[in-house]
């Protein structure tokens, strides 16, 4: 669907220029000097020729077709260009003038108008506001970039422009390879979503890496991105995701940045690897591009110094990846050949004074062993060390594994010649055995991430039409707010266990109602108007008399009223006293990106206090939800401790299910909580004791 950006027969820089100094010069330069083998069209109606290609006035004056125009121009021309583009039959269009929607509401009409356009005459377009289109393998550079970066396995694309140029520089120096380049500006039409289902199947890229600001529907990311990862790997960095980073977005590109718990759900979800930092998101992309899977957790280490090997078994630890035994027979043979002083366990120390064949021979029976999935190899230039021979065994026993090798070899001007042998056999190299680790757990994530099952929602269609009839009614009435008593009819439909309860509208009507649930009993206040009954008094636990019963619904009533005047009072809700367990938070709200976004945590002050709460946006599954439940900090509290018995883990499962099924049958729900569940020991499931729900208005 893309290939008229990647793959183009012909191409028209419109606004081409004779002048270096301007970006129609670079564009048409960056084609020629690439080496691009189809028909280059410099469109500029003041030059007979540019960069010794025939110039013409506009598009439709080109002789030939066009799969593919470049528009370099101030941004008031762009619309007439582009329905010329249109009448000409184009395919594919970048826009690399900026002027809309990063300039305001003015600009954002002018994007607007782009868009109509495009969709007018039938051709897609990237940017505006970018910085081009590189593609390695055809060879295509339809960029103002400084230059064309060498060819590699890597697909990179990138929200900003400017970020991209210091990236392709840093390639540019030999460090890294990519098959194709992508700055995608404003996103106007051609997203993120829309170049990895372009990219799944691209045989040139074994690693897509993302820049990303805000994508423009979360849910399509997150189905699109879900398919493409079991393909092969994608891993994002996200800007924006602190308070004022997420202003400096709105501001630099127009995007509307979601939440940081949406997007790390988000991206988990989807299988993308995150990275935290640019360092990160290359070092993961160097492993993932040169070295097969990691197939397990098993590190193998070989070093020539003692402290570096701790510092790596640190970091792989640290990293939830193993140190483990090597088997019986690898001892065996490394301390036949190494000397006495040597360390043959893992990891295998072949001590400072090591040439290059000793590291071979190491290297060789580490990557041997069956106990092993993958190796480290670190080296420190010490005065007898040979750099650039041992990189050429690791490099060479690397090409011919089928385990991921990785080399630390530790310094800077020493050991440069070696790290461009390791670089030559495919082999990453990092400085320091921390973001080693590192990369090798981000191997671990995505095989792990392979392992899922692939979950296919289904929506409950036996508890729909209960809970449409209530929401409709709800609406008719002019409210979005669920009182408690419609909040049970939605759980009960979701098969929630809930205490028994009635409703009383006169305290003689309670008291009735408590002897026959039996005390103690709950009072809560019963209103669609009140959410918050607590802020008003309007919940008493542990009544156990008939009196207290009374005392508290005349006092509760008359408190709503007096702090909610004009409040529907329905009268008070009496409820089973629900004794032991431990309480549990679920809740829900919309993400503007991502929609419902589900949260789990422990109650009181884990939730409130220390935010230890795990999300997932919905739907997802019951073992996603298991996931969930074990990332909080304080899941061992779930688990047992101090003698207490662990809690109903499956029935917590089953209650995030339920919560994403219901979300996700009903949009119109912005805002839900279950606060408290209580979840009682295990094998006695749990019970939803309190629930407030939030519809979106209708507009």
């Amino acid at each position: 669907m893309l290939d008229a950006f990647f793959k183009p027969q012909s191409v028209a820089v419109v606004g081409a220029s004779r002048d270096p100094e301007k970006l129609g010069y670079a564009v048409v330069s960056n084609l020629k000097e690439a080496g691009f083998h189809g028909s280059i069209y410099p469109i500029n109606p003041k030059a007979d020729e540019i960069l010794d290609f025939k110039a013409y006035p506009s598009v439709l004056d080109v002789p030939g077709s066009i799969d593919l125009a470049v528009i370099v121009i101030p941004y008031r021309f762009v619309p007439d260009v582009l329905r010329e583009c249109g009448q000409k039959g184009v395919q594919a269009v970048v826009v690399i003038t900026a002027g809309f929607r990063e300039a305001g509401r003015e600009g954002l009409e002018r994007e607007m108008e782009l868009v109509q356009i495009a969709k007018q005459h039938a051709f897609r377009l990237i940017g505006p506001n970018c910085l081009g289109v590189i593609d390695t393998a055809t060879p295509l550079n339809a960029s103002f970039a400084p230059g064309t970066p060498p060819a590699g396995p890597i697909a990179f694309m990138s929200q900003s422009g400017a970020l991209g140029t210091a990236v392709l520089d840093i390639a540019m120096a030999g460090r890294i390879g990519f098959s194709k380049f992508v700055s995608l500006g404003n996103k106007a039409d051609v997203s993120e979503i829309d170049l990895l289902e372009a990219l799944a199947d691209d045989p040139e890229s074994k690693v897509i890496l993302i820049y990303v600001e805000g994508v423009p529907d979360g849910q399509r990311f997150i189905e699109v991105a879900r398919q493409v990862t079991r393909k092969k790997p994608v891993v994002a960095i996200k800007s924006g995701v602190t308070a004022s980073g997420s202003r400096a977005v709105s501001s630099h590109t127009g995007s509307l940045a979601g939440s940081e718990a949406a997007y790390k759900a988000a991206f988990r979800q989807a299988g993308v690897i995150r990275a935290a930092s640019m360092e990160a998101l290359f070092d993961y992309a160097l492993v993932f591009a040169y070295q097969p899977l990691l197939q397990g957790d098993r590190i193998g280490i070989v070093t020539n110094a003692g402290g570096p090997g701790i510092l790596a078994t640190d970091a792989l630890e640290h990293a939830k990846l193993e140190i483990p035994r090597l088997k019986g027979e690898t001892v065996e043979a490394l301390e036949e050949y190494l000397p006495g002083a040597a360390s043959a366990a893992n990891p295998v120390d072949v001590l400072g004074d090591a040439l290059a064949d000793r590291y071979e021979h190491a290297v060789d029976l580490v990557l041997r062993d069956p106990n092993v999935d993958g190796v480290m190899v670190i080296l420190t230039p010490q005065a007898m060390t040979e750099i650039e021979k041992t990189a050429e065994v690791v490099g060479r026993l690397a090409q011919r594994a089928d385990k991921p090798v990785v080399g630390c070899f530790m310094g800077e001007a020493r050991i440069n010649a070696g790290v461009d042998i390791l670089r030559k056999y495919g082999v990453p190299n990092y400085p320091f055995p921390e973001r080693a680790a590192a990369a090798l757990a981000a191997m671990s994530a995505y095989r792990r991430d392979l392992e899922h099952p692939v979950f296919e929602p289904e929506p409950c269609t036996s508890c729909i039409p209960a809970v449409r009839e209530l929401f409709d009614k709800v609406r008719s009435e002019g409210r979005v707010s669920i009182g408690d008593l419609e909040a049970w009819e939605v759980l009960r439909a979701y098969d929630f266990p809930i205490p028994e309860s009635r409703l009383a509208k006169t305290p003689d009507e309670a008291v009735a109602i408590a002897e026959e649930i039996g005390y103690p009993v709950v009072l809560k206040i019963a209103s669609p108007d009140i959410l918050h009954k607590t802020d008003v008094g309007g919940v008493k636990v542990n009544l156990d008399t008939p009196a207290d019963v009374r005392d508290a619904f005349d006092l509760m009533v008359y408190r709503a009223g007096r702090y909610v005047p004009g409040a529907t009072i329905w009268g008070c809700q009496v409820q089973q006293m629900v004794q032991g367990g431990r309480e549990i938070l679920l809740g829900m709200s919309r993400d503007p990106q991502f929609g419902p976004l589900v949260a789990f945590g422990l109650g009181g002050i884990y939730v409130e206090a220390l935010r230890d709460v795990a999300f997932r946006v919905a739907p997802f599954s019951p073992q996603e939800a298991e996931e969930m439940i074990c990332e909080i900090r304080s899941f061992p509290l779930l688990e047992g401790v101090r003698g207490e018995p662990p809690a109903d883990l499956g029935a917590i499962v089953d209650a995030l299910t339920k919560i994403s099924r219901l979300v996700t049958d009903f949009p119109e729900i912005l805002e839900l909580d279950i606060n408290p569940l209580m979840v009682f020991e295990e094998g006695r499931g749990a019970m939803a004791i309190d629930m407030r729900l939030v519809l979106a208005s209708e507009s």
